[in-house]
């Protein structure tokens, strides 16, 4: 997985048979960092928070989701999550990350500060459920199933986002 920071102007890279994240320069198209994710095994999906300088990693080889500080080029927090987490993604407006997991959940997480996560839920979905999209406009979340129930199936289902007052 790669992503694009618009902050630093960097591409980061999940190095994932390494356990290392790379920072390339585009301009140059080089590698300028390769940093340990520390107890994170695998990671696989990557998302971004650029504006406070934080990268979220599914590791799928040991089921947590690892907070990266792009600064200081470091782990800051380690988070448990079910089984075969995939795809990560981040809501800026509400400060949420959802990993699609293929065991049939969705972790759900807050992000309290740049320091500090809270684990929400792992929202029950169908098995095999491992991609997400989020509308930072309308905060919805969507998943497409493959199957429901243990039977082949092509639909997208659409999460509302619960907001506390």
């Amino acid at each position: 997985m790669r992503q694009y920071d618009p902050v630093a102007l960097k591409v980061y890279v999940n190095l994932q048979d390494q356990n290392i994240f790379a920072v390339i320069d585009p301009s140059t198209d080089t590698v300028v960092g390769r940093y340990p994710v520390g107890r994170c095994k695998g990671n696989h999906g990557m998302t971004l928070d650029p504006e406070h300088r934080r990268a979220f990693l599914s590791c799928e080889e040991n089921n947590l989701m690892t907070v990266f500080d792009l600064d200081k080029h470091e782990p800051v927090a380690f988070l448990p999550m079910p089984d075969g987490p995939d795809v990560i993604k981040f809501d800026p407006g509400l400060d949420m990350i959802y990993v699609g997991c293929y065991s049939g959940a969705i972790a759900v997480f807050h992000q309290d500060d740049p320091s500090h996560y809270t684990k929400i839920e792992d929202f029950k979905v169908q098995h095999a459920v491992h991609t997400l999209a989020v509308d930072a406009m309308t905060h919805r979340v969507y998943t497409p199933e493959q199957e429901a129930d243990g039977k082949p199936v092509a639909r997208m289902v659409v999460f509302e986002a619960e907001v506390s007052p």
